[in-house]
């Protein structure tokens, strides 16, 4: 999806050195006629929440995600806006697709002095089987660059953790429903692995 929020480049580009058929949509029009449906994101909750609106995107985003059951990937931000809300912009409701709120990395809640945003690469701990990765003893390296990350109400929804400080959740996923917190098209074999199976999953 394109709705003038982050490169959309580099995701368009790795899911098509994949093999997956991609195209951007950027109107209601275009979202009520796919099969599946990428959310990417680089910025701010607010101001993306806001471009979604303007783009009169929200309402044909419910009615394919949780009305037709349509699957949907959220990367980075993209999987902050498919959540309740972020600390972020107080006030701004997200999409809810996930029972989720984000907050920001603090030295307040670690013992760790943390640079923020979190950058770089790192390991995940896959908790429960899922459609993206396999639950195996494989390490799994993904790059990520975040200064929030979700708090999620329903354990279930947890899918894999990495650890910055704290334990935090770096995918979660409910139904049809995905977030990666780490950007998939950025992670060399390990992205094309986790986007070749939402696809073969999707489509």
């Amino acid at each position: 999806m394109n709705y003038g929020i982050g490169n959309v480049g580099s995701v368009v580009n790795m899911l098509r050195h994949v093999g997956i058929e991609v195209d951007l949509v950027a109107t209601a029009d275009e979202v009520e006629r796919s099969k599946a449906l990428v959310l990417p994101g680089v910025g701010a909750f607010g101001t993306a929440m806001r471009a979604l609106h303007e783009c009169k995107l929200v309402d044909a985003l419910k009615q394919k995600v949780v009305a037709e059951r349509t699957p949907i990937l959220g990367i980075c931000l993209g999987m902050q806006l498919l959540a309740k809300e972020s600390e972020e912009a107080p006030g701004c409701e997200g999409l809810g697709f996930v029972d989720a709120s984000f907050v920001k990395f603090s030295d307040h809640r670690t013992s760790e002095r943390l640079k923020v945003p979190h950058m770089g690469w790192n390991t995940i701990d896959v908790k429960r089987p899922n459609p993206l990765v396999e639950q195996d003893e494989q390490e799994r390296r993904f790059y990520f660059v975040h200064s929030y990350y979700a708090r999620c109400n329903n354990s279930e929804d947890v899918i894999a953790t990495c650890r910055y400080g704290e334990e935090f959740v770096c995918i979660y996923g409910r139904g049809n429903v995905w977030g990666t917190q780490f950007h998939p098209e950025k992670s060399h074999k390990f992205g094309m692995q986790l986007l070749s199976r939402f696809a073969a999953y999707a489509c």
